[in-house]
């Protein structure tokens, strides 16, 4: 493949007197190389154009990568040329910026261009034109049936101004059943109609619900504001948790929408899409086009055609929404840029935070990196003058941030048992008495990591991997965190036959949320954890019982640890804040540090008096230190120097 596209040529084909156009077409597969295929006579594409060629036995979509003509027409025989099967000509071409990217992207990860592609073209029912929707109105001139029941008397008036509905949208306004207005289409009273598909998503007004900011909130959203339209930047804004990042970048956002850009808001977890949208929905009056794994099909195709031909204007998404192939791409934020979803390790090793920068710099746009605990790599950017760094160093809503206390466990132990220390018991009940929800923190999903037989020691282990099985009460399952494997929960030792030796060893949340029910048993304790049976759906609505007061005591793992605005929260526990340290991954005092600065920033963010405890072996850890003093900058100082 060639950086640059040849012109389109034609070199006499050796069979007959039609032009041979050859077409190198860049496909889906793990194969480092263009295919090249004959475009037939009355067929015309372009280099971008979506197409689908044979592969063997099997045919598949591709993107034409390039028109070559001259002796280069001529390097395969024009007897084992394959025709081009099919020109998808109602999707727009993908575009130079974005073949660049894919070039580009291959090239630093080492993959292959046809499997950066396949991340492009992931929704190939978009390439086909979405087909009308079948709908019903009054039909001229037809005189309405004898029989008039009252259920048809409601149907009628709500079609009398000659509005065209859907049949499910009319029996529902109507609250009738589809029958009521089967009958009324038998009788002429109704006809149908073909009406143009409703758009993936509605258009944000950015002049709607403009915010009312604080005077650092200002400066730092008229920055970004000014940049919109005038080439490449990346911005590092770096606030403290609750100091309003989103209503500063959502302004650049608002100034994008203006100038007739689309923009692009990736967040990290599907969790924080519901709270971001509710936000979004606050300042353009409509939500905005999501896009992530929990979407349908449909509603997949449905914003990637949205996106492609500019009638979707912004998206909010996952990592995946990098690659979708904007029209009229103006800006990139990156919400929590320091988190490690970015990150995607199988087959394409990318990180979305990255590859964003790097989608900026090729079609000449700002790109916004939004965290209050910024990655090592973009402070170290900001530093050296790559980035421009934005700083927000006080919370929007004028509240101190929590004060956070150490738990030294060597002193302040727990009773045999149970996990919480006595201080933060104490500060657990206080905080109940004051009418705060408190929230014990820790990253550790299931009930225990390990189950153990005293009798022979036997350890229960995956059956496909060997990694511990970890015990999930709630579900009654024994599941591996690395593979997926699960098994019920054994009522014996398979190794000894033991039935009163099984043992539970160390703590889970499930095992938290136990011991805080048991030791505060008038308080309503919910536990928060990805592998909640019901989903995404039973997670936002836990968090809206949070949010109104529902809960007196939260247990959660990582996934409530950022971009969540929980007004009653005034304590956060840590029930173990060495967790992240044990372990050899040169990232885990940042990593930690990250976490534990997020969760502690739950607390307190609406009328302050927020407290945060840490419960240690090493409270003399420099990570702990900094977190204790609140002195992030002396921590990215050294880790920096390390």
């Amino acid at each position: 493949m060639t950086e640059k596209p040849s012109p389109r040529s034609a070199v006499q084909d050796l069979f007959g007197s039609d032009p041979l156009v050859v077409a190198r077409v860049l496909l889906p597969v793990a194969i480092g190389m263009a295919y090249s295929y004959r475009v037939p006579p009355g067929m015309s594409v372009e280099p971008g154009a979506i197409v689908r060629v044979p592969l063997g036995p099997r045919e598949v979509i591709g993107a034409v990568w390039e028109i070559v003509g001259g002796e280069a027409a001529t390097e395969v025989p024009a007897a084992r040329l394959k025709d081009i099967l099919h020109h998808y000509d109602q999707a727009p071409p993908l575009g130079p910026d974005l073949r660049a990217l894919v070039e580009w992207v291959a090239n630093w990860t080492l993959a292959t261009p046809g499997m950066v592609l396949r991340m492009v073209l992931r929704s190939p029912e978009a390439l086909d034109p979405e087909p009308p929707v079948a709908g019903v109105r009054l039909a001229a001139g037809e005189a309405p049936p004898d029989r008039l029941t009252p259920a048809r008397k409601r149907v009628l008036e709500m079609v009398a101004d000659g509005m065209a509905w859907s049949k499910s949208g009319l029996s529902h306004a109507a609250g009738v059943s589809a029958s009521v207005i089967d009958g009324l289409l038998a009788h002429g009273t109704l006809e149908v109609i073909s009406m143009p598909a409703v758009p993936p998503a509605p258009r944000p007004d950015p002049d709607f619900g403009p915010p009312v900011l604080t005077p650092m909130q200002g400066r730092a959203a008229e920055t970004l504001v000014e940049s919109i339209g005038k080439g490449f930047q990346t911005f590092l804004l770096d606030g403290v948790t609750g100091s309003g990042k989103t209503e500063v970048y959502l302004e650049a956002v608002a100034e994008a929408l203006r100038q007739r850009r689309q923009a692009l808001v990736l967040i990290p977890e599907i969790a924080l899409t519901s709270a971001f949208l509710e936000r979004f929905e606050r300042r353009f009056a409509v939500r905005p086009a999501e896009w992530h794994s929990e979407i349908t099909p449909k509603q997949r195709a449905r914003v990637w055609r949205g996106v492609a031909d500019g009638a979707v204007r912004v998206v909010v998404g996952a990592r995946s929404a990098l690659f979708l192939p904007f029209a009229e791409l103006g800006l990139i934020v990156v919400d929590e840029e320091h988190d490690g979803a970015y990150k995607q390790d199988d087959r394409v090793p990318y990180n979305a935070r990255d590859m964003a920068v790097v989608r900026g710099h090729i079609s000449r746009f700002p790109v916004v990196l939004a965290s209050a605990t910024p990655s090592v790599e973009s402070q170290v950017n900001a530093l050296s003058g790559r980035y421009r760094k934005l700083e927000l160093p006080e919370r929007a809503s004028g509240a101190p941030l929590p004060e956070i206390a150490i738990v030294d466990l060597r002193i302040d132990r727990p009773a045999r048992g149970q996990w919480l220390s006595p201080p933060l018991r104490t500060a657990i009940a206080k905080t109940l008495a004051g009418g705060g929800q408190s929230l014990l923190f820790l990253n550790r999903r299931g009930y225990a990591p390990l189950t153990l037989c005293r009798s022979c020691g036997h350890r229960f282990q995956c059956s496909n991997c060997t990694a511990w099985l970890v015990e999930h009460r709630f579900r009654k399952q024994l599941a591996c965190h690395h593979c997926g494997h699960t098994e019920p929960t054994p009522d014996h030792c398979p190794a000894c036959g033991d039935t009163q030796s099984l043992v539970a060893c160390g703590p889970g949340v499930e095992r938290i949320a136990e011991e805080a029910a048991e030791t505060f048993p008038d308080a309503r304790v919910l536990v928060l954890s990805s592998d909640i049976q019901g989903g995404p759906d039973r997670l936002r609505r836990e968090m809206r019982v949070i949010e109104e007061g529902g809960a007196d005591i939260v247990v959660g793992t990582q996934l409530v640890a950022k971009g969540h605005n929980f007004p009653l929260m005034r304590l956060v526990g840590v029930v173990d804040a060495d967790l992240g340290l044990a372990n050899g991954d040169p990232r885990a005092a940042e990593r930690t540090y990250q976490l534990l600065a997020q969760v502690t920033g739950r607390a307190g963010r609406i009328g302050g008096g927020g407290r945060g405890f840490l419960q240690t072996h090493a409270p003399e850890h420099p990570v702990i230190k900094a977190l204790a003093s609140g002195d992030g900058a002396a921590f990215y100082e050294a880790e920096i120097a390390a």
